[in-house]
C-alpha cells in the first residue's frame, strides 16, 4: 500500500510539473476577411507595431493593407482605435513607477512575446501585399504537368532511355519496340545499330528507313514504316537562384519550364517573375517572362527542356506596389523602360470607385520617404523607381448636384440639380403632390461650413408661385403628411357579433359599416339595444359628476341595410352590440356512474335540481352507494381525471395519486407563491345525495349548473390509507373500526407523520380533518371508499454550527456591555 501511494504522489507530481511547463500554443489566425480585432491581445498589437516599424510601414500602410486583404471598415476603425489605445496604455505604464525589476520586466515581456509572435506574425504576413503571379506556382489546382497522350512531336530529340516503336507493314510486316542504349543506339533485329541519339524524331525516321531499304526491304513499293515514340526517358534539370526549393530535378523528357518552375516552388519573395533564364551549354538560351502567360496566355518562351538544362532564377530588380482602389491590388515588378501605365494595366485597371486623376506615390529618397503627386496625364511617362508604393484613393462620397425630396410627393428620392432649379420644379419631378400633403414643408440645407440650417416654407405659396425657393446643392425636402401630424383614427366594436375588436376608421362610416366589417350579428344579438360610447374633448375638470364619455343609444336594421336615423360614427368610438333578453345557448351536465341511463343531459328549467336530473336519468340502481355520490362542478380537472370515465373506482385511484404527488412537491417546496400553486384543488361538491331523494326541492337540493357531473359510484368496500403511513395501502371497510385502526393496518404513523393534520377524502368529496381536544386528536370517522391521508411534517431548518457560534458571541457580547454600563453606573 505504502509504495502504491508513493509511486501515486510521484505520478501527480510530475503530471503538474509538465503541465506547468507545457508550451501555450498558437493562437489560430482567422481569415483576414472574417478578423476580429478585439480577440486579440495588447501584446500581439505591439507584436504588429514591430514588425511593421522594421518593414518602414506606418500605421495608415497597416490599414490600407489589411484593407485589400477584405478586411471590412467597422474592423478596420477597431484596429485604429485598438492601435492608439495601446500606445497610449504603454506610455502611461512607462511613466508609472513600477516595483517590478527591471530584469523580471524583461523576462515577462519575452515570454508574453514568445507566446505572440509566431501567431501574429502570421496574421501580419497576410497583411502583407501579395507578389503578383507568385500563386500560380503555389495552387493545388495548377501542377502544368505535361500531356504524356499528345502525339510525337516531329522536334522531340531523341536521347538515352527513349524507346521508338517501329512498325513495318505492307509486304513485309515487323513491329519492334527498342529503347536507345546510353550511347545512343538502337539494335534493329536482322538489320544492325543505328544511332539516333541527338536526332529528332523526323529526322530519325529518316535514317530508320533508309538502313531498312538497304536491308532489302522494299520500302515504298509496298511496304511503309511507321516510327512513334513509345515510353519517354527522364531527364535531370537543375534548379538554381531564387526558387523557394532549389536542386536538381528529375522531370519528364516533354517537361517545358513552366513544368521545371512549379516542382520547384516558383521564385522566391526575392526572385524575379520577368528575367528567368534557361542556361544550356554553358549559355542563355532563352529569358521567360511569367507575365506575358498570365497577362496575354503566351508561351512563346516555355520551351521544351533537355537534359542538364540549368533554370536560374536570379534576384528582381524593380518592384514598386500598388494598393487601394485597383482591380488587383499586389507588387509587380518593372523592367526597363517600363512606365506607370504599364504597371496600371497588369494590375487590370482601376476599379469603378476609383480617384483617377491623382495617384499618390510613396517613394524612397536617401535615409527617408517623400511624398509625389503623379496626374493621369503623366503616368506613361512617369517611370516607376525602387520601392515605389502608389495608392489609389477613392472618389469622394458625396454628390455635386444632388436633392432629396421626401415625404407626400409621388415619386421621393433623389434627383439633378440644373441651374437655377426651383422648389416647384422638383415637385414636378417628384410627379407632383399627394391629396394629403400639409401646407407646411421645410428644407434642410447645408452651410459653408457643413453645419445644417432649417428653411420653412408654405406649400400653398410654392404651388401658386407667390414664392419661389432655389434650390442648392444638398439640399433635402421635406413635405409632411396630414396622417403623420395626428394618430391613426380608429373604432371598436364588442360584444355579440362576429369577429369583436379594432377597425380603421373612414369618414362617413356607419354602425351597419362597423357591423359588416366585423363578420355581422352573432347568434343572438340585438338590433335594437346598440350602444356607441364616444370621447369628451371638454369635460369639466372642477366637476366631481363630469361626463367622462358620451353614450347613444342606436338601433339598425336586422339585414344591415342602410339606416333610418342615419348616426354616423366619430374616430375612437366604441360600438357594444348587446345580445337578445330571451336568448338562451343551451348548458348540459353528464350524470355518471349507477344510474339507469348514464350519459349528457340538456337543462330544461333555470331552477332544475338534482332530484329532478336524478329522475330523468332513471334514479340509481341497485348496485349504487348512494352516501358516496359526488357533484363535480368544474369541467376542466385539476387533477388531470378524465370527466368521461364511469368507473368510480379508478377516478378515486388517480385523484389519490394526484393528491400524494402534489402533497410531496407541496412539503418540498419553500416558496409561498409554488406551494399555493402547488395545493390541491377540490372541485367536487359535497352533497348528501340520501337526504336529497328524502326532501326533493329542499335547500340541500342545489340547482344544476351548465357543466356539472353527477357521479353516482358503486358500494365502496374498502378504505385507503396514503401519506406518511409506513405501508400506504387500501383496507377492507369493517364497521366499528377506528381512524388508528385503519392506519395501523397500514404499517402506523411514519417518524415524519403530521398526526394532528390527518384528514379523510369521502367518497362524495367531502373533506373531513382532525380536531384537537386538549392533548387528544379526534379524528373524524370512517366510511366505505374513504380515503384517509397523513401529511407530512413541515421541514424546518436547523442552526447550523456558525450560526450557534455567532449568536453565542453576539450574546456574550451584549452581556459585556451590560456588565460595562453597570459597573459604570457603580
Amino acid at each position: 500500500m505504502k509504495r502504491f501511494l508513493y509511486f501515486f504522489s510521484l505520478t501527480l507530481v510530475l503530471f503538474i510539473v509538465m503541465e506547468l511547463h507545457k508550451p501555450v500554443a498558437a493562437q489560430s489566425i482567422p481569415n483576414p476577411s472574417t478578423l476580429n480585432v478585439n480577440d486579440y491581445s495588447d501584446q500581439q498589437i505591439i507584436e504588429l507595431l514591430r514588425q511593421a516599424q522594421s518593414a518602414g510601414l506606418s500605421d495608415a500602410d497597416i490599414l490600407q493593407r489589411a484593407k485589400s486583404q477584405g478586411v471590412s471598415n467597422s474592423q478596420l476603425q477597431s484596429l485604429q482605435a485598438r492601435i492608439q489605445e495601446v500606445r497610449n496604455r504603454r506610455s502611461n505604464t512607462i511613466n508609472k513607477n513600477d516595483s517590478t525589476s527591471l530584469p523580471e520586466r524583461r523576462q515577462l515581456n519575452q515570454l508574453d512575446v514568445a507566446d505572440t509572435t509566431k501567431s501574429f506574425s502570421n496574421l501580419f504576413q497576410q497583411f502583407k501585399p501579395k507578389i503578383f503571379g507568385a500563386d500560380i506556382f503555389r495552387g493545388k489546382n495548377s501542377s502544368f504537368e505535361p500531356n504524356l497522350k499528345l502525339a510525337t512531336p516531329v522536334n522531340y530529340v531523341l536521347g538515352p532511355d527513349d524507346q521508338i516503336n517501329i512498325n513495318v507493314y505492307g509486304n513485309s510486316v515487323a513491329n519492334w519496340k527498342l529503347t536507345i542504349s546510353p550511347e545512343g543506339n538502337i539494335n534493329i533485329p536482322g538489320v544492325g545499330v543505328l544511332n539516333v541519339g541527338g536526332k529528332t524524331i523526323e529526322n530519325a525516321t529518316a535514317a530508320i528507313k533508309s538502313r531498312l531499304a538497304s536491308n532489302n526491304y522494299a520500302i515504298g513499293r509496298g511496304t511503309n514504316v511507321a516510327v512513334t515514340l513509345g515510353d519517354i526517358r527522364s531527364i535531370k534539370v537543375i534548379m538554381v537562384g531564387q526558387v523557394q526549393k532549389p536542386g536538381t530535378y528529375s522531370l519528364s523528357s516533354l517537361a517545358t519550364v513552366f513544368n521545371a518552375l512549379y516542382v520547384a516552388g516558383g521564385p522566391s519573395e526575392n526572385g524575379t517573375m520577368r528575367q528567368i533564364e534557361v542556361i544550356r551549354n554553358n549559355r542563355i538560351i532563352r529569358r521567360l517572362d511569367v507575365y506575358d502567360f498570365l497577362l496575354k496566355g503566351s508561351q512563346k518562351d516555355n520551351i521544351t527542356l533537355q537534359d542538364q538544362d540549368i533554370i536560374r532564377v536570379p534576384t528582381y530588380r524593380t518592384r514598386v506596389e500598388l494598393s487601394g482602389e485597383i482591380k488587383v491590388p499586389a507588387l509587380f515588378e518593372v523592367l526597363p523602360g517600363e512606365s506607370l501605365q504599364n504597371v496600371l494595366n497588369y494590375a487590370g485597371g482601376f476599379t469603378d470607385s476609383a480617384y483617377t486623376a491623382r495617384i499618390v506615390v510613396t517613394q524612397i529618397n536617401g535615409q527617408q520617404r517623400r511624398l509625389t503627386d503623379v496626374v493621369e496625364a503623366d503616368y506613361s511617362n512617369y517611370i516607376p523607381l525602387r520601392g515605389d508604393r502608389f495608392t489609389i484613393q477613392s472618389i469622394l462620397n458625396r454628390f455635386e448636384n444632388r436633392v432629396t425630396i421626401s415625404g407626400a410627393v409621388f415619386r421621393p428620392g433623389q434627383y439633378e440639380l440644373s441651374e437655377k432649379m426651383t422648389l416647384l420644379q422638383l415637385i414636378n419631378k417628384a410627379a407632383g403632390l399627394k391629396e394629403d400633403a400639409f401646407q407646411r414643408g421645410t428644407i434642410t440645407r447645408l452651410n459653408a461650413d457643413n453645419s445644417k440650417q432649417l428653411l420653412s416654407f408654405n406649400l400653398k405659396d410654392i404651388t401658386t408661385n407667390k414664392s419661389s425657393i432655389t434650390l442648392q446643392r444638398e439640399d433635402s425636402v421635406s413635405i409632411t403628411s396630414t396622417f403623420d401630424l395626428r394618430d391613426k383614427y380608429t373604432v371598436s366594436i364588442n360584444g355579440a357579433v362576429r369577429h369583436p375588436g379594432v377597425f380603421a376608421y373612414a369618414d362617413s362610416m356607419q354602425v351597419e359599416d362597423l357591423i359588416i366589417q366585423s363578420g355581422g350579428f352573432a347568434e343572438g344579438a340585438s338590433n335594437t339595444r346598440i350602444e356607441v360610447a364616444r370621447r369628451i374633448n371638454n369635460a369639466n375638470p372642477d366637476s366631481v359628476n363630469s361626463k367622462v364619455a358620451n353614450v347613444f343609444s342606436a338601433s339598425v336594421d336586422s339585414q344591415l341595410r342602410s339606416g333610418q336615423i342615419n348616426f354616423l360614427l366619430q374616430p375612437y368610438d366604441i360600438v357594444s352590440i348587446y345580445s337578445q333578453p330571451g336568448f338562451e345557448k343551451q348548458r348540459t351536465v353528464r350524470v355518471e356512474g349507477e344510474v339507469l341511463y348514464p350519459g349528457t343531459y340538456t337543462i330544461r328549467t333555470k331552477n332544475e335540481k338534482i332530484s329532478d336530473l336524478l329522475a330523468r336519468a332513471g334514479g340509481a340502481t341497485a348496485s349504487a352507494d348512494i352516501e358516496g355520490a359526488s357533484l363535480k362542478r368544474d369541467n376542466i380537472s385539476i387533477l388531470g381525471i378524465d370527466r368521461n370515465r364511469t368507473d368510480t373506482t379508478e377516478i378515486a385511484k388517480d385523484r389519490k395519486e394526484k393528491l400524494t404527488r402534489l402533497s410531496k412537491n407541496y412539503n418540498k417546496t419553500d416558496s409561498l407563491q409554488n406551494k399555493e400553486n402547488l395545493q390541491p384543488r377540490n372541485n367536487y361538491v359535497g352533497i348528501d345525495l340520501p337526504a336529497i331523494l328524502k326532501s326533493p326541492k329542499s335547500k340541500i337540493d342545489l340547482l344544476i349548473e351548465d357543466g356539472d357531473v353527477l357521479r353516482i359510484p358503486k358500494q365502496q368496500q374498502i378504505v385507503r390509507i396514503n401519506g406518511e403511513v409506513l405501508y400506504p395501502s387500501a383496507v377492507i371497510y369493517s364497521q366499528g373500526k377506528s381512524f388508528k385502526d385503519y392506519v395501523l393496518n397500514a404499517g402506523g404513523f411514519s417518524p415524519n407523520a403530521l398526526k394532528k393534520g390527518a384528514y379523510i377524502v369521502y367518497a362524495n368529496g367531502t373533506v373531513k380533518g382532525t380536531r384537537k381536544f386538549l392533548f387528544f386528536n379526534n379524528h373524524p370517522e370512517v366510511r366505505p371508499g374513504s380515503e384517509i391521508y397523513v401529511p407530512q411534517k413541515p421541514v424546518r431548518n436547523r442552526n447550523t454550527t456558525q450560526e450557534i457560534l455567532g449568536l453565542t458571541t453576539g450574546l456574550a457580547s451584549l452581556g459585556a456591555i451590560i456588565l460595562g454600563i453597570l459597573s459604570l453606573r457603580k
